[in-house]
This record gives structure tokens, sequence and C-alpha cells, in this order.
């Protein structure tokens, strides 16, 4: 099996590989979260997703506001069509910390890619997390946020050396 975890779903397939570590053969964070053990997102949220976190909660509400394409940096001839995408997003799993045990760094190929045009010191630090363990590859892709919205054909080439 072969998991893609983009964004927030870098905890989604973390989680994933330490149920299932023995069917996994392939892993892709596409800028995405590289969460440790212990680790909420609300603890290494972007700057942007904390304030979203922090608004909902001092509101007092359960979810909070879908952001926007544009601030994705997501190419202007597609932010209409990803914005109808977007929906509103439930705190709780902001605030849940995950457990972890190391399973990802048994898996036989891993890939981080970094989409450079979305400027962001929270995944700049995540590529240089995965270029410092010399068994992860590592990749750039100009391109905003939504790689597989800017440049589904770079993203797929990179995604096609985990077969």
């Amino acid at each position: 099996m072969i998991l893609f975890g983009h964004s927030y779903a870098g905890f989604v397939v973390s989680g994933v590989v330490e149920q299932r570590h023995a069917q996994v053969a392939s892993v892709a964070f596409v800028d995405a979260y590289l969460p440790t053990d212990g680790q909420s997102m609300r603890d290494i949220a972007t700057p942007a997703s904390r304030s979203r976190v922090e608004s909902a909660l001092s509101a007092g509400k359960s979810v909070m506001e879908a952001p926007t394409a544009e601030s994705f940096n997501v190419n202007e001839r597609d932010r209409a069509w990803v914005d109808a995408k977007l929906t509103a997003q439930p705190v709780a799993p902001y605030l849940q910390k995950i457990r972890l045990t190391g399973a990802v760094e048994r898996v036989r190929r891993k890939v981080y890619v970094r989409a450079t045009g979305y400027p962001n010191p929270t995944f700049d630090h995540f590529l240089a997390v995965a270029r410092e363990r010399p068994t992860w590859q590592t990749f750039e892709i100009r391109s905003g946020h939504d790689v597989m919205v800017d440049q589904p054909t770079e993203l797929t080439r990179v995604l096609l050396q985990l077969t």
C-alpha cells in the first residue's frame, strides 16, 4: 500500500502507518505535517491554522472557518473551484494528541514534497527534518500549497517513484 498525505493528513498518514505498518510499502508527505509522539495539530500548526483554531475556541465554536484558496497560493485560474470545495473544519481533531512509535521511519520508501510557492516556515521545517533523515527522499515543486491542483503532472512524476 502507498499512502499519500497532504497538509493536515500528515497526521492521518502517521496514524495509519502506526496501525498498518506491515501493509505500507511507501509513504508520501506533500506539504504535510510530520508529527512526533504526543503532539497535536494545535501544537505544531502553521500560524494561520493556529489562529483559526484559537479564534474558534475563543468564540466557543466546535468548527472553524475554511481557509481560502488564495491563502494557500492556489493559482488564480483554479481558486474559485478550490474555494467551492472548502468547508468548515471541526476543531477537535486539531486538539487530539497523536500516539506514535516511529513506525513511519520503518516504512521502506518515504518522500517529503515541499510546495515552494507557498511561503511557510512550518513546512520548511518539516522539509529540513526529512532532509536530515538518510532514508527519506525530498523534493521541491514550485507550486502553491495545493500541489495536486497547481502542478499535478510534476507531483505525479514524484509519486510514481514510490511504486
